[in-house]
């Protein structure tokens, strides 16, 4: 059993230590945003925050984490949809398929956090989770409409 604060609320989910968090985030409390990509940490798709660090949930277990932690999923990123990453990746139509895209929405709400002003070079070095649709065009001209939206 372990306690999480998830998206602003205090949560128990009955799983064992070493369950990486993905699994508790999807199985437990049924916040499916965050998708199971690969399970090695490499693509993504799985990025969630961490205290407002983008995380990849996938090989994060959940006994390294307590109650003073906050965990942020796609879900609780903004209740209305209006969070400035998501408005412009409405307006661009940034996603094909979609299937990575909250894990890229939480990797570029984190990096716009702590760097609002982000260059390419911030963008290339910070967001690396995988598009197999190759939107990555779109991802960075959203990533530069969202520092205006903030």
């Amino acid at each position: 059993m372990a306690r999480l604060k998830v998206n602003g609320r205090v949560r128990d989910v009955e799983v064992s230590g070493d369950t990486p968090l993905l699994w508790a985030l999807r199985e437990q409390l049924e916040l499916t945003g965050a998708k199971y990509g690969c399970g090695i940490a490499a693509c993504g798709a799985c990025t969630v925050h961490v205290d407002g660090e983008a995380i990849r949930s996938c090989v994060l277990p959940v006994s390294s984490l307590t109650e003073a932690n906050e965990i942020t999923t796609i879900e609780g990123l903004s209740r209305s949809g209006d969070h400035p990453v998501q408005q412009a990746w409405a307006e661009l139509d940034v996603p094909q398929c979609g299937y990575c895209q909250p894990g890229m929405i939480m990797a570029v709400a984190a990096l716009l956090k702590s760097t609002p002003n982000a260059t390419d070079a911030d963008i290339d070095s910070s967001i690396t989770n995988i598009c197999r649709c190759g939107t990555f065009a779109r991802v960075r001209k959203g990533v530069h409409l969202a520092k205006t939206k903030s």
